[in-house]
């Protein structure tokens, strides 16, 4: 299954710098997560699922920004009678994303009274906090687990802070008092988590769910907490691991909170897949999520999504915007126009380009990358030398420096990676 999948196209993986945790793996409909493959991107969307339009075009967006797997909400009967028909149009777009239902309170039932949803979803997320209380709880967890069998469906045990389940908090809370030395209501908190995770997952397989069918996610909302829980719950369980900080918040907020703690659990080798969950600006764009997720697992280097560009900060040498602009032009031009260049350019994803805006380390840092502009900073020549493959290949005057240098990228992606390539072989 990792062969399939990489052969189908799985951008550029790295190996981490750290052992990976051995994890068993799961196959999400035909996405690999765990057992080594590749860290897989997630997103969710935040449609009415009862939208078919709306959902379709977001689910489109969100795997075209490069989501390999998504998320929708299946809250009642409209939204599960959707489900089929979301899956069915997707296919006809050609975006064969794997779809994951997102149950709370009722997917026992929603589960039973759509078999067509149940069907065409690719996993099933079930929150052991409200999958169901008292007496109904352990019948209905059981429900749920059991259509996953039926169907031949991985499911994902969520736990998340902000729905624990109660009696299982409560029942932690009492036995601490009784310690010695007892623990902080944080660290009680956090066995909890944990605890909610594998009980959940042990008993998923008592039913008769494979543990080749199960991934496991604790989400919290703090740094610390989230390093700790996924640290303990590595420790204790082979599952596949899903990561994710939840309430991260918005803006940078957001993404410095998801990438300090995710960052820290990759490095341990601790994740198999990740969401970066992040509030997104009224009538923002929801793929910047995405977009996230790629950046924090490419600088890493963990796997390779689009070119980097590699441009200095600016100084006093450099009062000019043109450097930035450039800069800023070819990233969005590289990155709009990766969906088609998987394909039509494989490799693409490992360019590096640098635009740079004075002479200290412009024609250093350009030699490095596979094509690279030092552009003049004040007081300089105007001129800009222009580096391919780490030798001077031209140099560059007058206005349409910035048109000609993005002319050129364009050419040395079409030579090494596309026909001239062909053609050199």
């Amino acid at each position: 299954m990792l062969q399939r999948q990489k052969a189908a196209g799985m951008t550029g993986y790295f190996s981490s710098p750290f052992p990976r945790r051995t994890s068993v793996s799961v196959d999400v409909g035909g996405v690999v997560v765990g057992g080594g493959a590749p860290v897989i991107v997630q997103s969710m969307t935040n449609t009415d699922t009862a939208d078919i339009d709306q959902t379709v075009a977001q689910v489109a967006a969100l795997h075209r920004a490069g989501s390999e797997i998504v998320r929708i909400t299946v809250d009642r009967d409209e939204s599960a009678a959707a489900v089929p028909r979301i899956h069915e149009r997707l296919q006809r777009l050609g975006i064969n994303v794997p779809l994951v239902g997102d149950f709370h309170y009722i997917g026992h039932k929603l589960l039973a009274d759509h078999p067509a949803c149940a069907e065409a979803l690719a996993k099933y997320r079930i929150n052991p906090g409200n999958v169901g209380f008292k007496d109904k709880k352990d019948r209905q967890f059981a429900d749920i687990v059991e259509m996953a069998i039926r169907h031949d469906k991985p499911v994902r045990i969520g736990v998340n802070w902000g729905s624990l389940d109660q009696e299982l908090l409560t029942r932690l809370m009492d036995d601490n008092q009784d310690k010695g030395f007892p623990l902080t209501a944080q660290e009680v908190m956090r066995e909890a988590i944990v605890q909610s995770a594998i009980l959940s997952a042990e008993m998923a397989e008592e039913i008769g769910l494979g543990r080749e069918k199960i991934i496991l996610s604790a989400k919290v909302s703090g740094v610390q907490d989230l390093i700790a829980v996924y640290t303990e719950l590595a420790t204790r369980s082979n599952h596949a691991l899903h990561l994710g900080l939840t309430e991260a918040g918005m803006g940078s907020k957001g993404i410095v909170a998801s990438s300090a703690a995710m960052g820290i659990l990759l490095q341990q080798g601790i994740g198999d897949t990740i969401r970066i969950s992040l509030t997104p600006e009224p009538n923002g764009d929801r793929t910047r999520e995405v977009q996230v997720s790629q950046e924090l697992l490419q600088t890493m280097g963990f796997r390779q999504f689009v070119p980097i560009v590699a441009a200095c900060p600016g100084c006093g040498r450099t009062t000019s915007t043109v450097f930035q602009e450039l800069a800023q032009n070819i990233q969005a031009d590289l990155r709009k126009n990766m969906p088609v260049w998987r394909d039509k350019y494989p490799g693409v994803e490992n360019l590096k380009v640098a635009v740079m805006g004075c002479i200290v380390n412009g024609p250093g840092e350009s030699k490095h990358a596979d094509i690279g502009i030092s552009l003049p900073g004040t007081g300089e020549m105007p001129t800009a030398p222009v580096f391919v493959d780490g030798k001077k290949a031209a140099t560059l005057r007058g206005p349409s420096i910035a048109a000609d240098f993005e002319k050129m990228v364009a050419d040395y992606i079409e030579q090494r990676f596309g026909r001239g390539k062909a053609a050199a072989e």
